[in-house]
């Protein structure tokens, strides 16, 4: 009888989602600081890996996409550039 009361004064919290994002529009810096915090410290060690994961992968697809775009670039692009122009004054 004890665990049916204490689940029903309790319901259990939905679970979050990895790699958190901002919950609500209006809120001042201090208040997402402090939601961020309690989503970290109560995501479970999935939650906290796939996020990682995800960030894992992300990094190295920008950095990928980036060494293609200069690639494709130094191997057939026009490169522009302006002449320096200085100027001396007395």
């Amino acid at each position: 009888m004890e665990t049916q009361k204490t689940q029903a004064e309790n319901p259990p919290k939905p679970a979050t989602s990895s790699c958190r994002k901002k919950t609500k529009d209006d809120a001042n810096f201090l208040e997402d600081v402090k939601d961020h915090i309690d989503d970290f410290i109560n995501a479970s060690m999935d939650d906290h890996k796939n996020c990682f994961n995800k960030t894992i992968k992300k990094m190295f697809g920008l950095s990928k996409a980036v060494a293609d775009k200069q690639q494709s670039e130094a191997k057939g692009g026009v490169e522009s550039y302006l002449p320096l122009q200085t100027t001396v004054s007395d």
